[in-house]
């Protein structure tokens, strides 16, 4: 991996004995359990509160709110480490409650709804989810049809949501419903819903291609009523505008998990043509191998550059969205090349699932749609060279 060249000494010595106590935690509490979960469809709801025991849970969250302070970093390394090691799965609902679902607390909501609810996703207690995809709306978030209709002192939701990461698992639901349904984007508003209220019903875990142990449900609200005080920031008709204020975190977390989802993928791969046998030499010898993986190397390192510069930019408030979208098309594009390549030199070995390389590679097809399509990507992209 390239150092980072945004950190300073004392910061880099932090994160290192940060990540150096988060790979033991691994070693002890998810590595001997990870094959059970990923037949099983999800983890264990208590690894939330063992990893919120030990400071792993919304590291950058500030201290007032039950979290440490820290820089992006710290949270982000969370990320980096359980994908390099092939918890893929567990990552995509992890990064929404760690980093994606925080600072919709913190930069859009009132100061009552970060003391409720920011402790409890510190320390595990409560598990965050972000329902915006329906069944006929995914990446169109205008289109969507749950609504939210005042009634007296609160609302009344009806509605599904389907794709959603830690749906399961959730105590914390920010929703995306429509408050005024006649009034497209403006009419959008989020909620923030506690799942044990009367008329939300989860529905089965959904059977995917890949990340098996991440859960995923279809979520309906039939009737079901939150307080005045559930809306996000107390503020009708802001969700479109929240939501894209908070897009290119979610999608810069993206980028994390793909470039160290490309590198644990090469790291896989490097160990086993070294030991892999084949006409009497170590298929690493091969020049095909060795072409194979040089590429592979570049490109996970240009990846890591451009991904290290996108991160300092939204520390310093100066990453845009074009930036970001550009970031998140060339890392999942790039982490598909990467996992394909690398699995092929397993020959047939890397199609059968005890290999982790098989993971990898079924765990990175969903990075190029979940937050935004490659072919979406593609169109920010565009409008921001073309003006339109």
């Amino acid at each position: 991996m390239l150092p980072n060249l945004y950190l300073s000494a004392d910061e880099k010595a932090e994160l290192a004995a940060f990540t150096d106590s988060l790979e033991r935690f691994c070693d002890a509490e998810i590595e001997p359990h990870y094959a059970a979960w990923e037949k099983a469809g999800l983890v264990d709801r208590e690894l939330f509160r063992k990893m919120g025991e030990h400071g792993y849970l919304c590291a950058d969250v500030p201290e007032q709110y039950g979290g440490v302070g820290a820089s992006v970093h710290f949270s982000f390394a969370v990320i980096e480490v359980l994908s390099c090691r092939g918890y893929g799965g567990f990552v995509g609902g992890l990064q929404v409650h760690t980093d994606i679902v925080p600072p919709y607390l913190l930069h859009c909501g009132t100061e009552a709804q970060r003391e409720y609810w920011l402790p409890r996703m510190v320390s595990g207690d409560a598990v965050a989810a972000i329902g915006m995809t329906e069944p006929g709306a995914g990446s169109d978030l205008k289109a969507i049809r749950t609504t939210a209709i005042r009634d007296g002192d609160g609302y009344v939701i009806n509605g599904s949501k389907i794709f959603i990461s830690n749906g399961q698992h959730c105590d914390l639901l920010v929703l995306a419903a429509k408050t005024d349904p006649a009034a497209g984007a403006k009419g959008v508003s989020l909620f923030l819903v506690d799942t044990r209220a009367a008329g939300f019903a989860r529905g089965k875990n959904l059977d995917k291609v890949g990340q098996h142990a991440g859960d995923t449900s279809e979520l309906f609200f039939d009737n079901l009523r939150v307080p005045a005080d559930a809306l996000l920031g107390g503020v009708e008709g802001q969700g479109f505008v929240q939501m894209m204020r908070e897009l290119p975190r979610e999608r810069l977390i993206i980028g994390v998990q793909a470039v160290y989802g490309a590198q644990g993928a090469l790291d896989v791969a490097l160990k086993y043509v070294q030991e892999r046998q084949a006409f009497g030499h170590a298929i690493g010898q091969f020049q095909n191998t060795r072409f194979t993986l040089a590429q592979c190397a570049t490109e996970v390192a240009t990846s890591e550059a451009f991904l290290n510069a996108c991160i300092a930019a939204y520390q310093q408030g100066l990453l845009t969205p074009e930036a970001v979208s550009a970031l998140k098309l060339q890392t999942t594009e790039m982490l598909g090349r990467v996992a394909d390549a690398c699995l092929q030199l397993f020959g047939g070995y890397g199609y059968m699932t005890e290999y982790p390389i098989s993971r990898f590679w079924t765990d990175a097809r969903v990075l190029r749609i979940y937050g935004g399509t490659s072919e979406i990507m593609k169109e920010l992209v565009a409008r921001s060279i073309l003006g339109r």
